[in-house]
């Protein structure tokens, strides 16, 4: 599922050449996937994930949180590769917007590489990472939630455990799921705050 740490070093170089092979004013989901070869799972769920980290964007995180959910699900079920159905794999991305989200990531990606390096792999591989594939669904389903800037923190809980998946960090893998359990536990708790408050509200 994830690539020779080596190769894995040029992932913000990878963003930008996939903008730069993208044929035409936009292009699919299918189209992204075949672009990605061996390192599909982690570099798909970083593509998917980084427009969710953009605060108060609206429209685009609800197009990729599906797929995100989707390709979350089969690290769970143990695929070696990821797959869409062709309703998913159908949806478009402009080039613009690869260009944009390559340029906007560029910085903090290489941040991010320059201090990974391979720590607790077991945490990268199965079967550990397919307890990090539950987490990812439940992180990408929080994304749907229709309120201002409930994208933001998620999405960055994805970007990070996907860059541990790719560079075969599982600190990174650690950090990343923490920060994700930490948004769920705050969506959970303001949830039953606000159930509380309509009940007394309401005398119930």
């Amino acid at each position: 599922m994830t690539a020779h740490p080596n190769e894995a070093m040029a992932i913000s170089h990878r963003l930008s050449q996939l903008a730069e092979d993208a044929d035409g004013d936009a292009v699919s989901l299918d189209w992204i996937l075949t672009q990605l070869h061996e390192r599909a799972f982690g570099l798909f769920l970083l593509v998917l994930a980084l427009p969710c980290c953009i605060p108060f964007l609206y429209g685009v995180p609800q197009i990729v949180a599906l797929p995100l959910m989707f390709v979350s699900g089969q690290i769970l079920l143990g695929r070696k590769a990821p797959w869409l159905p062709k309703k998913l794999g159908a949806r478009t991305v402009s080039k613009e917007g690869l260009e944009n989200l390559a340029r906007r990531a560029r910085p903090w990606l290489r941040r991010i590489e320059a201090v990974s390096r391979p720590r607790l792999v077991a945490l990268t591989r199965a079967p550990l990472d397919q307890v990090m594939g539950a987490a990812l669904v439940l992180f990408s389903a929080s994304i749907l939630v229709p309120l201002p800037g409930t994208n933001t923190v998620p999405g960055f809980a994805v970007v990070i455990v996907s860059m541990g998946l790719l560079q075969r960090d599982g600190i990174l893998v650690v950090v990343g799921a923490m920060l994700g359990t930490a948004w769920i536990a705050s969506l959970i708790f303001a949830g039953a705050t606000l159930a509380s408050l309509i009940k007394t509200w309401l005398g119930l």
